[in-house]
């Protein structure tokens, strides 16, 4: 039997409630109905009667219960057994900007609760490097946005985000419900690091900078530049912003995509857990 499934299955018996089961498992209630129905079709018996307060065991259910709990608890023994013998494990995750906290309410407690002995370490990097550490061998694995050149990496596009333009409140554009790229033609744009991802550069400004453009290291970098100074930014339409700013989407402009990345080359069981969490958590 996949644990997974009887854990869910446990979780439900102890709330008595579909929808307490659901948030303490951190999912919607949807798939973990059809997972107890599944479990119900595979092992041929009704495990729950439906009630007006929520759901109770059968008989069936309860010897299901006793079992399950006595398997997942010797299989929770055998994690800690393997563990010790492993020693500590540590997996360091790079993020760029906000990228990490996109994902953070659903991945952390997900991974926390399939990995509770690895200690997690965080990477951020500014707007040179949108691997955020990765090709540099900062990392394992990264949590970013695209795009970038991805030769050798894995990634998985976790979700698209519309792209738009940062203007100030008083920008003649700032109204407008969305622009097109030929309207922003003109504008002075940020000046991202030199040397940066070639493709991402292009992305991530809408033209050439000002003359005497700053290089600009960090989205808040960028958009204090809009705020002063009235440069034009692009970011992601749901990027939080200071008072006095807003983002107009850009209808013509490809979304960007939040994504999971690691080496090709050799990543560990750890990584693929990562990037398996991740997936799962933004399904």
């Amino acid at each position: 039997m996949d644990l997974r499934v009887l854990r869910y299955f446990v979780a439900v018996a102890e709330e008595r409630h579909i929808g307490r089961a659901a948030s303490r498992l951190h999912m919607a209630q949807p798939p973990l109905s059809r997972a107890v129905r599944g479990l119900e079709d595979e092992l041929g018996a009704t495990l729950f009667e439906r009630t007006p307060k929520g759901v109770a065991l059968t008989a069936a259910g309860t010897a299901l219960f006793d079992e399950a709990v006595a398997l997942l608890a010797q299989a929770g023994r055998i994690r800690d057994r393997v563990t010790a013998a492993a020693g500590a494990a540590t997996l360091t995750v790079g993020t760029l900007a906000d990228a990490a906290e996109q994902v953070g309410a659903r991945l952390v407690p997900l991974f926390r609760e399939q990995y509770p002995h690895v200690d997690v370490r965080v990477h951020e990097t500014d707007l040179a490097d949108p691997t955020a550490g990765l090709r540099a061998g900062l990392v394992d694995v990264t949590l970013t946005r695209t795009p970038f050149a991805s030769a050798g990496l894995g990634v998985h596009v976790l979700r698209p985000v519309r792209v738009g333009v940062v203007l100030r409140d008083d920008d003649p554009l700032a109204g407008r419900p969305e622009v097109s790229t030929a309207e922003l033609t003109g504008r002075r744009w940020v000046r991202l690091p030199d040397g940066a991802d070639a493709r991402w550069t292009a992305y991530w400004t809408g033209g050439p900078p000002g003359d005497d453009a700053p290089v600009l290291r960090t989205i808040q970098e960028c958009l204090q530049a809009v705020l002063w100074n009235g440069i034009a930014a692009l970011a992601p339409v749901d990027q939080p912003l200071p008072p006095g700013l807003r983002v107009v989407p850009v209808a013509d402009r490809p979304p960007s995509e939040l994504v999971v990345a690691w080496p090709k080359a050799g990543s560990s069981p750890l990584v693929r857990g990562f990037v398996r969490i991740a997936a799962a958590a933004n399904r």
